[in-house]
């Protein structure tokens, strides 16, 4: 059984000026750096006496510095990047800002938007990086279970968090704030939610 734990990366310029992401390639800002700083330290104090740690993220930049200043943090090896665990390529709405998407587009879970990854997509995706993810960690530490730290995106998290709650999780109008933590179980391939952290959608 290996206890698996999801972050959504720091802030970055795109996150505090309310713009879309997806696929595109954002660095975190200073904010975002100390986010990851604190939530290492956090983290640190969290997982004392836990299994062996692993950290591995999204290969987006924004996601990788987070790994890699956590995994720093919690005194671990380098985190191994996997792009099966990008955010949804949002298509023609990267770049747009969130009150331009609701009036081109619609409500975010039911928004139709040209050439983006459908949610299915998005779901299997995730899952079968998070599959490898999770092998690659295990064989990292045989023959002891590892805690798992995955820094991914918030669109993908939603999605695996509404695949492992069969989706009575996340509520309507809850978002996943920057540098938030949600846990899971993986007993073989199944994926049981633990904890998820939100904060009302504005």
């Amino acid at each position: 059984m290996t206890t698996l734990i999801l972050v959504r990366h720091g802030e970055t310029d795109w996150n505090a000026e309310r713009r879309i992401q997806g696929s595109t390639d954002i660095p975190l800002n200073d904010t975002g750096r100390a986010q990851a700083k604190d939530l290492a330290d956090r983290l640190r104090d969290e997982l004392a006496g836990h299994s062996p740690v692993v950290v591995s993220s999204s290969d987006l930049s924004r996601a990788a510095e987070t790994a890699r200043i956590i995994a720093a943090g919690l005194g671990v090896g380098e985190p191994r990047g996997y792009r099966q665990l990008r955010e949804r390529s949002y298509g023609i709405a990267e770049g747009a800002r969130v009150d331009e998407f609701r009036a081109r587009w619609g409500e975010w879970a039911q928004a139709e938007v040209p050439e983006a990854e459908t949610w299915p997509e998005v779901r299997r995706r995730a899952l079968a990086g998070l599959r490898r993810a999770v092998r690659d960690a295990r064989r990292e530490t045989a023959p002891q279970a590892p805690t798992l730290v995955v820094v991914s995106h918030g669109a993908l998290i939603r999605e695996v968090i509404r695949h492992a709650s069969a989706g009575a999780f996340p509520h309507e109008g809850e978002r996943l704030a920057n540098a938030s933590t949600h846990t899971f179980l993986v007993e073989r391939d199944r994926l049981s939610l633990q904890s998820y952290a939100a904060i009302p959608l504005v």
